[in-house]
């Protein structure tokens, strides 16, 4: 009697075993890839040289590419229209004496749309220190905060940060402000007048309210999730 009930215990919890579920497969990048509208800025060859050289002085590798980013950098206008911060973008005018201009990879409007303005293989100059390893996410506005009550660009911006993080592997704590940019352990610049240079948009308490937002997403739509913020003393 009792080796029968050893071997119905056995059994049981084969059978249980085998109809456990298996776990769940992260989704793929296209799958759960947003609405995205291919609105190019010029990047021709003139420009891809002006990022290589920049990217010698400040990183110390001659390239235009930006290959296997590890980081995305949240950003504001600091303006109310698309058109002009597109228009901006795309002058590829000087900045701090030195071309190329800035850029970024997307800007969504106030009314959600996405915008791509570059292709994710080429470096955009948007964070000092940060464009070697960054894709970066511009959102129309003047404040995170208004950014931050605004429903339909946060969805986009969620959405578009939570794909990027399928397609590339990178961690929800390495998305983070252009006020952050400082204490990213990805942060590098040879530049030393210009290590200590970054931006007052998203800061810290800002950012947290975007990341517990951006869990909820990506757990939500099955993207793993990576490790949680690391910080570095900057120096600064």
């Amino acid at each position: 009697m009792r080796r029968r009930g050893v071997l119905a215990l056995v059994v049981g919890l084969l059978v249980l075993g085998a109809e456990a579920p298996a776990p769940a497969e992260p989704p793929r990048p296209r799958e759960i890839r947003p609405d995205i509208v291919w609105s190019k800025i010029p990047f021709g060859a003139k420009r891809k040289r002006q990022t290589a050289r920049y990217s010698e002085r400040h990183y110390g590798e001659r390239t235009f590419e930006l290959v296997d980013p590890r980081v995305v950098v949240i950003h504001y206008t600091d303006g109310t229209s698309y058109e002009s911060a597109w228009n901006h973008f795309a002058a590829n005018a000087p900045h701090l004496g030195e071309r190329p201009g800035v850029c970024a990879h997307f800007l969504i409007d106030t009314d959600g749309t996405i915008h791509q303005l570059v292709n994710l293989g080429i470096r955009c100059r948007h964070a000092i220190g940060m464009n070697w390893t960054a894709v970066g996410i511009e959102h129309v506005g003047t404040s995170a905060e208004e950014i931050l009550g605004n429903r339909a660009m946060m969805r986009a911006s969620l959405r578009l940060t939570a794909w990027l993080m399928a397609r590339f592997g990178i961690s929800w704590g390495d998305v983070i402000g252009h006020a952050e940019i400082l204490r990213s352990p990805y942060h590098h610049e040879l530049y030393e007048d210009w290590r200590c240079l970054t931006h007052a948009d998203w800061n810290r308490r800002e950012m947290r309210t975007y990341r517990r937002r951006l869990k909820r997403v990506a757990e939500r739509l099955g993207v793993p999730l990576g490790d949680g913020p690391r910080w570095v003393a900057s120096g600064c």
